[in-house]
């Protein structure tokens, strides 16, 4: 979900933190992570998810992006080809290629807690406008800016988009996002959550000040945990990348974890250790090291 450059500047060398058991599964996290500035998997990354899918190493792309942005990344998913899309409110089979993706899990966002969030927000930050992200649908508030490079199916109220007769009342909400024009991003965030409390999990993966809002309790971390469950592997068994504080809480549960070397300060103080910038290949350049020391 990001949409310019890196945070700040690149380390050269990655700090490698000691894993506490050989790690049976690699999540990481897309834009500014993986995905170098251009959105492009270079050919090392491709050749290092590959290879760690080859040893035994589970890959999970764990991303604030919606099913239908994941093209992306669709080509290179290996074996269980799933992915935990939009901060952990679905789980996504990608087996089908862009546009036949399947859901195989969804937490969805209660209506009453979205427009519960909207009226709080509109309090506490007035000026804030308002998207609406459903599994298939995505509608705005005609003040929206125009951030992701898609036309909404639905111009309207964020209260008219999140009534019971509202176009698309049949999905599930997977999120809300929240933009303000004028105030600094992780200001805007500290506001977003002491307003809204435990109606809903707020996080960012922007630059600019764009909230994205989900259900109580939801996140890449507590979806990935479920995921984890299901296969009989514990956190310590886990190695994390991410660069945004929508990253945080998976980058605390993971018993290994790497801040790129572009993240943002809170991921820094999160994870337990670094590597160097997207656009450098960090993920490729842990993976190859947790290979090499398998041999």
């Amino acid at each position: 979900m990001r949409e310019n450059g890196p945070v700040t500047s690149a380390t050269r060398q990655p700090e490698t933190p000691v894993a506490a058991l050989p790690p049976r599964l690699i999540a990481t996290d897309l834009d500014g992570t993986l995905l170098r500035d251009d959105k492009s998997v270079s050919e090392r990354t491709v050749a290092a998810l590959a290879a760690a899918e080859e040893a035994g190493i589970e890959v999970f792309f764990v991303t604030g992006r919606p099913a239908r942005w994941m093209d992306v990344v669709s080509d290179h998913v290996h074996g269980h080809g799933l992915a935990i899309c939009g901060n952990g409110a679905a789980v996504v089979d990608l087996h089908g290629g862009p546009g036949a993706h399947r859901f195989v899990k969804v937490r969805e966002l209660a209506r009453e807690n979205a427009l519960d969030a909207v009226r709080l927000l509109r309090e506490a930050a007035p000026g804030t406008v308002f998207a609406v992200e459903q599994t298939y649908g995505f509608y705005q508030e005609p003040a929206y800016p125009k951030l992701h490079m898609e036309i909404p199916d639905t111009l309207a109220p964020a209260e008219q988009l999140l009534a019971p007769d509202a176009p698309g009342a049949g999905e599930p909400v997977l999120k809300i996002l929240a933009f303000h024009h004028e105030l600094d991003p992780d200001a805007f965030l500290t506001v977003a959550r002491r307003a809204v409390g435990d109606r809903a999990t707020i996080t960012r993966s922007s630059p600019s000040a764009l909230l994205e809002i989900s259900g109580p309790g939801v996140s890449k971390a507590s979806t990935l945990e479920l995921c984890c469950a299901e296969r009989g592997i514990s956190p310590e068994e886990v190695v994390a990348f991410g660069d945004m504080p929508n990253d945080v809480e998976m980058l605390t549960w993971a018993g290994t974890s790497y801040a790129m070397g572009n993240a943002h300060p809170a991921v820094i103080a999160a994870a337990s250790g670094r590597t160097v910038a997207n656009n450098e290949d960090g993920v490729a350049v842990v993976i190859e090291k947790i290979l090499a020391e398998r041999l």
